[in-house]
């Protein structure tokens, strides 16, 4: 069974209707999960089971600091 190409015309449909579905916003998200995705399977693909290497690193927590001559915060302290 032999399958069309794909033109612009094919791959200008498909970025619009991903466009539509997801938004602007959302792209950079799944686009990366695409990516990894993707990863993943070459390494299956390849036969390496090294798993803990792709972890996601622990994001950093905001810290707030005290600034002089501020309000200072009512609390139950």
């Amino acid at each position: 069974m032999m399958f069309p190409r794909m033109g612009p015309l094919e791959i200008g449909l498909i970025v619009l209707v991903i466009l539509i579905v997801f938004g602007v916003g959302k792209l950079p998200q799944v686009g990366g999960a695409i990516g990894k995705g993707l990863r993943a399977f070459r390494k299956g693909q390849a036969g390496e089971e090294d798993e803990g290497e792709e972890e996601e690193k622990p994001k950093r927590k905001a810290t707030k600091k005290a600034g002089k001559g501020g309000k200072k915060s009512k609390g139950l302290s």
